[in-house]
């Protein structure tokens, strides 16, 4: 009788760039956009929005084919 032992392989990814932590950064940069863009005070912040929840997903879509 057999027996298999599971082999934990080490990832060549380094501990940052894994999936865990970069989709917790792109959710709180689409969040962070969000918002930018209902906020009443700053028309700057109105400005940039579109373009950080853009920056956030995109970065969420490539994030999401990372190891975990």
């Amino acid at each position: 009788m057999s027996m298999t032992k599971s082999v934990k392989r080490k990832s060549r990814w380094p501990r940052w760039a894994r999936r865990g932590l970069m989709e917790n950064i792109a959710t709180a940069l689409i969040a962070i956009g969000f918002l930018m863009l209902f906020q009443p005070f700053a028309l700057s912040l109105y400005t940039y929005s579109f373009i950080t929840m853009l920056a956030g997903t995109v970065m969420f879509i490539i994030v999401s084919k990372f190891p975990a």
